[in-house]
């Protein structure tokens, strides 16, 4: 059967003049050579083009052409083939009626895909027949994140934010050089769809930016208010190249594919300047990039303005005037601890007092405190920063994060010998804080004497405010959130365009203050565990993250499942 229909496309090609019997017996002869399928050798040949071959084979198998880039096909149907047997069989769903699908094929003498297509369909099939460029064309779009038109409106965008890339002067040759050796990474498609990137996660008020490869597709997600959400992505074979222009921007080594690495750069869109941190690890299906977004226009450096409820913020203006003493803020990556010793800093800044600041990386420049930028490639530490400081007749001194024993010891060693001590640990409660430095090795009487406050904080997301709505409280979530009958309902966000459909917009600070009351330091000089500390806090009047968190959601600034999902339960 597949031989008449073979004899009977010839017969076509030959009778309509689009080649001679000599030039058909030509190909036939590369094609037994090649194992290919005739259609393509004749095509690759010169012999026919695309658009008579579609002709001849829908004449001689009275087969229906389409044009599929007039056609506007559904998305969901499309994916009923999956991607990777579209490809092997060159084939797309073009429409589905009943258990009839409509498919566009580049060979439709090929009897085995169509069998195989059915089985793995499960349906009837009705076969149109497309051109190959057309067909791949189409499979690339309808099964793509991103569509050409979407990559091409976003680059006009990033285009009209005016965004300028702010390059370090003493890193200028090495950047030059770089680029010399590598020209695709400055082709003009890499650097638009680059700066796109960065351009979007401002325009979006993302805090991170993730590019992430994937086995058959690359993957671009923003942090926007906490979540992650995905966004078009480049196709995947830019992928290399879109890393290896970061790591230009970064001053990173391009040849370096199998060790993670760390860099910055700032760019320069639209009369603002914004910093870039860089991480970038290798996995399994290429080079992961994680990008922190450091916008110090959407940064608000005010303890008035950070959202926290009136008690602790006031035991922390209190406490912050205090002549010594160690103040720590934990919480989880992405908390808002180093905007709130910043905003700490800022409220302490006198011009009679000497500011010092240990910074990986400095994020926000200060004006009149000395920050200092810890490099341990060069040998200079938080531990060896501090120690300088020391000589430096500091009033006030910021680490920006203890990460180990050594730096913890030189840190309450300072606020033991008259300087108020900032700085930030992990952890995800304020009195988980307290066992963490005993696990450390620090002895308890050295944390009583030095420690005068914890404070544990979050970032949560606030109700959307163009589409909030209201809904009265059920008896369960009274009960489950002690609730008092004099509140009458709760709200929560619709979702509208503002907030992209999620019903949140922007974030608030959300904290608990654990102050080193006498009865606290006794528990701590007894090496009491985690949860009697916060039960004798919350009795001398902590109000914990959760409760402040119920608080904020009765004023109608959040919702009860987003306190849920950030806080733990009491």
């Amino acid at each position: 059967m597949t031989q008449s229909l073979k004899e009977k496309m010839m017969d076509v090609l030959t009778r309509s003049n689009f080649l001679s019997k000599e030039q058909l017996a030509e190909a036939i002869e590369t094609q037994k050579k090649t194992g290919r399928r005739l259609s393509e050798v004749l095509t690759m040949m010169g012999y026919i083009t695309q658009k008579d071959l579609v002709i001849v084979l829908s004449q001689s198998l009275n087969v229906p052409p389409i044009n599929l880039s007039k056609v506007k096909i559904n998305p969901e149907i499309v994916k009923i083939i999956p991607r990777e047997s579209a490809e092997k069989y060159q084939a797309l769903v073009v429409s589905k009626i009943g258990k009839v699908l409509t498919v566009a094929m580049v060979d439709p003498l090929n009897v085995l895909a169509i069998d195989e297509l059915k089985v793995l369909t499960n349906y009837e099939l009705k076969i149109v027949v497309a051109g190959e460029k057309e067909l791949k064309g189409a499979i690339n779009t309808y099964y793509s994140d991103t569509t050409n038109d979407q990559i091409r409106t976003i680059i006009d965008d990033a285009k009209e934010m005016n965004l300028e890339i702010i390059e370090d002067i003493d890193s200028q040759d090495k950047i030059l050089n770089t680029a010399q050796l590598l020209k695709d990474v400055e082709d003009a498609p890499i650097v638009k769809i680059t700066n796109m990137l960065l351009a979007q996660a401002i325009k979006n008020q993302a805090s991170d930016i993730l590019i992430e490869p994937q086995e058959k597709v690359l993957r671009i997600r923003y942090r926007l208010d906490g979540i992650l959400k995905e966004f078009p992505a480049p196709p995947k074979h830019m992928e290399e190249a879109i890393v290896s222009r970061i790591k230009v921007l970064s001053v990173l080594n391009i040849a370096e594919h199998r060790l993670p690495q760390d860099g910055r750069f700032k760019i320069k869109i639209a009369d603002r300047e914004v910093d870039f941190r860089v991480s970038i690890m290798p996995t399994s299906h290429g080079e992961k990039v994680a990008l922190r977004v450091l916008d110090k226009t959407a940064v608000v450096l005010d303890l008035d303005r950070m959202g926290f409820e009136p008690g602790p913020l006031k035991i922390i203006k209190e406490l912050a005037m205090e002549p010594h003493g160690m103040m720590l803020i934990c919480g989880p990556t992405g908390s808002g601890k180093s905007t709130t010793l910043y905003s700490i800093l800022k409220y302490v800044d006198d011009p009679e007092k000497n500011i010092c600041s240990a910074e990986d990386p400095v994020e926000y420049q200060l004006e009149g405190i000395n920050q200092v930028n810890v490099n341990p490639e060069v040998g200079l530490t938080f531990c060896g920063a501090l120690r300088s400081f020391l000589r430096q007749d500091p009033d006030v001194i910021m680490v920006g994060e203890i990460r180990d024993t050594e730096t913890l010891d030189i840190a309450i060693k300072a606020a033991l010998t008259g300087h108020l001590v900032l700085s930030t640990l992990h952890t995800t409660e304020a009195a988980g804080a307290v066992t963490r430095m005993v696990n450390m090795g620090i002895e308890p009487f050295l944390i009583t004497s030095s420690c005068i406050m914890v404070c544990a904080q979050r970032l949560i997301r606030k109700i959307c405010p163009d589409c909030k709505e209201s809904y009265p409280i059920s008896a369960e979530l009274r009960k489950k959130f002690k609730i008092g009958d004099q509140y009458k309902e709760l709200y929560k966000g619709k979702g509208c365009k503002t907030c992209q459909g999620t019903g949140y917009k922007g974030r608030i600070g959300l904290c608990e203050v654990l102050a080193l009351t006498p009865e606290v330091r006794d528990l701590i000089m007894v090496r009491a565990q985690e949860n009697l500390i916060k039960a004798k806090a919350r009795e001398q009047g902590m109000v914990t993250l959760r409760e402040h968190g119920v608080i904020k959601s009765l004023k109608g600034i959040t919702t009860l499942e987003e306190v849920t999902r950030l806080t733990a339960d009491d």
